[in-house]
């Protein structure tokens, strides 16, 4: 068997993984003058290869049937979300016996590029990897920055990942919970994408961006004149996923008089359009998304226990970033990388005092807090370290006092005496809460009074004392208002 011969004169780092010593001495002899190849037998071995900072491979090509199970594509599957949480630009193959097409999709929606099946050329296989390193290196996601793998290897991470990988494949309710901008329809998307529905529609339905009273007709559809305005008959969100999935998000905010006709149709699949009789039946699975405690939703009565049951059959919980450690680098890398690709520029770097600013701040809005303000840092500083003092002024001053010591974070400019004004702070921390809630609730200041738990007349009223020239005609103007 003759050896293929070298690419290119630096050679790219390969690491294989499989069981079978013979398929390992095989390619690694075939391999050796393309690539700087690396083995490994296990999922286990593998990484811990990969821990000792001295290997850091662009490629893997793994096997699925790994032991302990290795009649089982159980440790393939871990192996690529281990992969790509330690370096999310590695680009994956795999190179396996077991290639029904759920492997192979599974695979793919796990972040690997493509599955091989046994047997396989030298000359094809060489040719896939060349591929693999003349395609976007720089990409972590598949497609893009809506799909993909979700980034992070910390605790809390590995057991989200564990629930979806658990919870995919169900045709039940899941109910998603955690803060806002933790990335929940990633989550969701992540359920779909690892089913049996992969190939079918994934509707998202955003329930606080909408109207209350256009709430039923989204979700079921309606009937030629069923109201003003109705000049056509429509079909809802459920007929439109089909057999798919529906993802609705903010479920907290869903009216309580329509939370029983939800409640029908994931009892049995029935509902009618606005305006119609005739029942219609479901197919689409059901998973619904709130950053609200449903628990105490039901307790005042804002929400009715009977669906939240039906909801919550299988509940998943998304981390904060602040939970997640590491991956906060992590996930900076992956966004300057994806970003600075998207728009030709160079990706940013922090030095170590950046890096330790980076990790002490705790994100208030999560993933999507994270990913603006590493935008900003590539508009500002392509190409160039940043420094701690680069960071200062891109963090939100208020969540850099530690919650513990109620002492503010060396990044703060405490010669300032003005930031020691309890009174200043307040009002600060008040008015960017009262921002958040207008934003979320898309410019409906009733929506942004409900969220913040106060009466529309003392939203205006507090926002009048906060920010007195604040114009309220620029808020959405509700009928009745």
């Amino acid at each position: 068997m003759s050896k293929l011969q070298p690419a290119s004169i630096i050679k790219p780092a390969l690491l294989i993984v499989d069981d079978d010593a013979l398929i390992l001495d095989s390619l690694s002899y075939i391999l050796d003058d393309a690539f700087e190849v690396r083995t490994a037998n296990s999922r286990l071995s593998a990484m811990a290869l990969l821990r000792e900072g001295n290997f850091a491979p662009q490629l893997a090509l793994i096997d699925l049937g790994l032991p302990p199970l290795p009649d089982q594509p159980t440790e393939g599957f871990k192996l690529v979300g281990d992969l790509l949480a330690f370096s999310p630009l590695i680009r994956i193959l795999v190179l396996s016996g077991q290639n029904e097409e759920s492997n192979a999709r599974r695979a793919r929606a796990l972040g690997a590029q493509a599955l091989v099946p046994k047997p396989c050329s030298p000359q094809q296989l060489l040719e896939l990897l060349n591929q693999q390193l003349a395609s976007n290196r720089d990409a972590v996601y598949q497609h893009d920055d809506a799909t993909g793998s979700l980034i992070g290897e910390s605790l809390p991470m590995r057991k989200l990942k564990g629930q979806i990988d658990l919870y995919a494949s169900s045709t039940f309710p899941a109910l998603i919970e955690g803060p806002s901008g933790s990335g929940k329809e990633r989550v969701a998307e992540a359920l779909h994408q690892l089913s049996p529905r992969a190939t079918l529609p994934f509707i998202a339905l955003n329930c606080a961006a909408i109207s209350p009273n256009l709430v039923e007709a989204t979700l079921f559809g309606h009937a030629k004149g069923a109201f003003t305005g109705a000049v056509v008959a429509k079909a809802g969100y459920f007929e439109d996923a089909g057999e798919g999935t529906l993802f609705l998000d903010e479920i907290g905010e869903l009216p309580l008089d329509l939370q029983p006709k939800l409640l029908r149709v994931l009892e049995n699949g029935a509902f009618q359009r606005v305006g119609e009789t005739v029942t219609r039946q479901s197919q689409a699975r059901i998973v619904a998304a709130t950053n609200r405690d449903l628990r105490t939703e039901v307790k005042t009565g804002r929400f009715r226990a009977d669906l939240f049951h039906r909801l919550a059959v299988f509940s998943i919980a998304v981390p904060s970033v602040k939970e997640c450690g590491d991956d906060k680098l992590r996930l900076m890398a992956h966004f300057c990388h994806y970003y600075a690709k998207q728009h030709g520029t160079e990706a940013f770097s922090l030095d170590e005092s950046a890096k330790k600013a980076w990790l002490e701040y705790h994100f208030p809005g999560n993933v999507r807090e994270l990913k603006n303000i590493v935008i900003r840092l590539l508009a500002k500083h392509a190409g160039y370290t940043i420094t701690a003092a680069d960071l200062k002024e891109e963090f939100d001053a208020s969540a850099l006092v530690d919650e513990h010591t109620n002492v503010f974070n060396p990044l703060q400019d405490i010669t300032n005496s003005a930031l020691f004004r309890l009174d200043t702070k307040l009002a600060e921390l008040e008015l960017k809460y009262i921002d958040a809630a207008i934003t979320i609730a898309a410019g409906n200041m009733s929506q942004a009074a409900r969220i913040l738990g106060l009466s529309r007349s003392t939203l205006y009223s507090r926002l009048d004392v906060l920010r007195p020239s604040s114009n309220k005609n620029n808020a959405q103007i509700e009928p009745g208002q």
